[in-house]
């Protein structure tokens, strides 16, 4: 029995045993906070009846699980971004770098958003206007409460400038963070591990076809989510939890970069997909 609770614009709602219904907790926050979340929720699903209106909500009215969480981020936890990485930052002299992090005992490890920058399902992500060569991230996102436990698990968007990451690896934090950097969602699988064959799957539409699609799996994962969540919260406290992306295993080839309208669809195995399209604001008036 999966059960899934969402952030809706008209209340938490969850997913339990076939049924959809309000949660009776308005704080997304406290939710988060709250010990024996699924066991509290699959013993309300076994009262409940199934409530028409909160599945309208999950359809309709979906916000991004995250309220008062930071975003972070994770680089480098798979082959496929090593090597691109490498690729991207050999002009700059950067390209070992990535190769030292993907062996290093250390992750990368980086901050991503804070919740005025992701956006939700639905809503556009966004490419920044001073850069040429951009790409979304797949990522598998894990949801931790304030002591670092893994209650559950997300979808994620780690949107990126490669054009600006590549120039310099000191740039990382311009090329990641930004208005529009980053989306979550649809829902929280509550659960505190999966199967290691769980599909993490992406596929880009633009102009009605589909320009790049693909697939991997939590197999390809150097790093375990219990290692990353670990590092993490090492020397930081998250009173409220937070989300950790735990890297992408799947990068478009270096002649593709995303374009506005793009349509970008994010699937794992078991949570949902989380889709937005794609915006580039207009060019910035001179000073």
């Amino acid at each position: 029995m999966s059960t899934l609770i969402y952030r809706t614009q008209a209340g938490n709602v969850a997913h339990c045993s076939g049924k959809y219904f309000f949660l009776p907790e308005p704080s997304w926050d406290a939710l988060l906070r709250r010990d024996g979340l699924k066991t509290e929720i699959e013993g309300m699903a076994a009262r409940m009846s199934h409530d028409p209106a909160a599945e309208d909500a999950v359809a309709q009215h979906l916000l991004a699980p995250i309220e008062s969480q930071e975003l972070w981020a994770c680089g480098v936890t798979y082959y496929r971004s090593r090597s691109a990485r490498m690729e991207e930052s050999e002009a700059a002299g950067g390209g070992d770098f990535y190769d030292k992090v993907y062996h290093a005992e250390r992750p990368e490890l980086f901050f991503k958003a804070t919740p005025l920058r992701v956006a939700a399902p639905g809503s556009p992500v966004r490419i920044r206007r001073d850069s040429g060569w951009d790409v979304p991230e797949p990522e598998f996102t894990l949801v931790l409460n304030p002591s670092g436990k893994i209650i559950g698990f997300t979808a994620g968007n780690d949107m990126s400038s490669r054009s600006i990451e590549g120039e310099n690896p000191l740039y990382l934090p311009q090329a990641k963070t930004y208005d529009g950097c980053a989306a979550v969602g649809p829902g929280v699988l509550l659960t505190d591990s999966l199967d290691p064959d769980t599909g993490i799957h992406i596929s880009i539409e633009r102009d009605g076809g589909e320009v790049f699609a693909g697939s991997t799996s939590l197999s390809a994962m150097k790093r375990s989510p219990e290692e990353l969540a670990g590092w993490l919260f090492r020397e930081t406290s998250f009173p409220h939890g937070a989300l950790l992306m735990t890297g992408t295993g799947i990068i478009p080839e270096n002649d593709f970069t995303l374009a506005p309208e793009d349509i970008v669809q994010i699937r794992i195995d078991g949570i949902g997909c989380l889709s937005n399209p794609v915006e580039r604001l207009p060019p910035a008036p001179l000073s």
